[in-house]
Parts: structure tokens; C-alpha cells; sequence
């Protein structure tokens, strides 16, 4: 029973990853697609916290710890993950504006239907 709680958050961040892939790959919507990118990105997050979590450890505060007396999780993973949701919120809202231009010049956020845009 313990190994499966061990692999259970990468099983979810894959999971997760690949239900915002598919409804990528099924969208007739930019702004779907947008929010299906932002589900592939949240699964980042989890894979994230699980990379940096520890059994039995504690919050990387160090003012009442003696150095090397309890384990603690690592700051670094938890950093990442912030900057990640920075970086995931930041590139939603720039898709998001890309798509509400897009919607005002060609009247249409349907990908099939935007042939000025093809190569």
C-alpha cells in the first residue's frame, strides 16, 4: 500500500496532463484550447510538489529548527512551483488576450475557420 501512495501524485499529474491534452486536441474553441492549456499546466504543479515532498517532513521554516534535527521539505521544489503558477497565470492571460484580438479582427475564435492564419 505504501508504494502506490508514492507513485499516486505522478499518476495524477499524468492524468491531469493528458485530460488538457486531449481536450486540446478535441477543441473547435480557442478559448477551450486556452483553458485546456492551463489544465496541462496545472499538472506541472503536482508533479512538482511530489518531486519535493518528504514523509514525515516538515514546512522549510528554519527559525525554530535546530539545523539537521527534523527533515524538512525542499524550498527549492516549493519556489519553482510558485514561479510555475506565476508563469502558468501569466501565459493564460496573454493567450486569452491573443484570442479576444483574434475574435475582434477575424470575427471568429473557431481554429478551422482562420485561414488568413495558415502558413
Amino acid at each position: 500500500m505504501s508504494a502506490v501512495l508514492h507513485v499516486l501524485p505522478y499518476l495524477i499529474a499524468a492524468y491531469v496532463f493528458l485530460i488538457g491534452c486531449y481536450g486540446l486536441a478535441t477543441s473547435r474553441n480557442l478559448i477551450h484550447a486556452v483553458g485546456c492549456l492551463a489544465v496541462c499546466q496545472s499538472a506541472t504543479y503536482v508533479l512538482l510538489l511530489a518531486v519535493g515532498y518528504r514523509d514525515g517532513a516538515t514546512a522549510p521554516v528554519f527559525s525554530d529548527l535546530a539545523p539537521g534535527s527534523r527533515p524538512v521539505v525542499d524550498p527549492v521544489v516549493q519556489a519553482l512551483t510558485l514561479t510555475d503558477v506565476v508563469v502558468g497565470a501569466t501565459v493564460t492571460a496573454l493567450l486569452l488576450a491573443l484570442t479576444v484580438q483574434i475574435s475582434k479582427r477575424h470575427g471568429t475564435v473557431d481554429p478551422d475557420e482562420l485561414r488568413e492564419l495558415r502558413g
